[in-house]
């Protein structure tokens, strides 16, 4: 295939930024989207140019770091897929594509489409964490959890936390992410010493980084590539709500 690229370039966070205008041609529908980034950035690399900044690490789908809007849409037009797992057969022979970073104010642009998402970090770290001693391992069957409780646990804790949800939101809002975090944990035996004060502080911290209130658009959850439904954020706010009570 051959591929207009209109990629975002930033050489750091105090540049303003603009967008440039690559042709990029013998593209094979058998690449991925990183893939065909690593053949452009090769080309600009023998030509003597500056290649292209962008995040990746286990192009598997499981980290999350290969964040990026494509063609407006975070991680691209796929549903429940990363960038690193869009394959270029989705595309089309003489197509445009413009790629952009992640545009929210608590993730600034550290260098092209490399973006600073340290603030899911210390999201977590307000309490993303349970303080009970567990030992070994114990039986399978010597705390009960309700398998309702358990699915619901597993399908939150499948985030990786790649920021799709706050790049979607119109608000720049991180409540998925921070939604995702509080119910895996606040469904499970091991999480509820700090089930009331884990959502409260979360919150706290998700607000102080500058994060928008969420106004349920829906858009985070469009394009979550794992999935996780909006009724995690129901969960958040009544778990919030009731915490408060207590």
């Amino acid at each position: 295939m051959r591929l207009t690229l209109n990629i975002w370039r930033q050489t750091g966070p105090e540049d303003k930024g603009r967008m440039v205008r690559y042709q990029l041609e013998e593209v094979s529908e058998d690449m991925s989207f990183l893939e065909m980034l690593d053949v452009l950035n090769e080309k600009l690399t023998l030509a003597g140019d500056e290649p292209v900044a962008f995040d990746h690490d286990c192009r598997e789908g499981i980290c999350g770091m290969c964040g990026m809007m494509i063609n407006g849409i975070a991680h691209g037009p796929e549903k429940a897929t990363t960038a690193c797992q869009l394959h270029m057969r989705h595309f089309d022979d003489g197509d445009s594509i413009t790629i952009e970073p992640w545009r929210a104010a608590p993730f600034p642009v550290v260098k092209d489409l490399v973006v600073d998402r340290s603030a899911f970090d210390e999201i977590i770290q307000a309490g993303g964490y349970v303080s009970a001693p567990t030992g070994s391992a114990p039986d399978a069957h010597a705390t009960p959890v309700p398998k309702p409780d358990a699915d619901t646990a597993f399908e939150a804790a499948a985030c990786i936390g790649c920021g799709a949800c706050v790049a979607a939101c119109p608000n720049g809002s991180g409540m998925l992410f921070t939604a995702a975090k509080v119910t895996h944990l606040g469904l499970l035996p091991q999480g509820q010493p700090e089930r009331d004060t884990r959502v409260i502080n979360m919150l706290s911290t998700h607000d102080a980084l500058g994060f928008g209130g969420c106004t349920n658009a829906g858009e985070c959850t469009t394009v979550c590539p794992k999935g996780i439904p909006l009724e995690s954020i129901a969960r958040l706010n009544a778990d919030y709500l009731n915490a408060k009570l207590r």
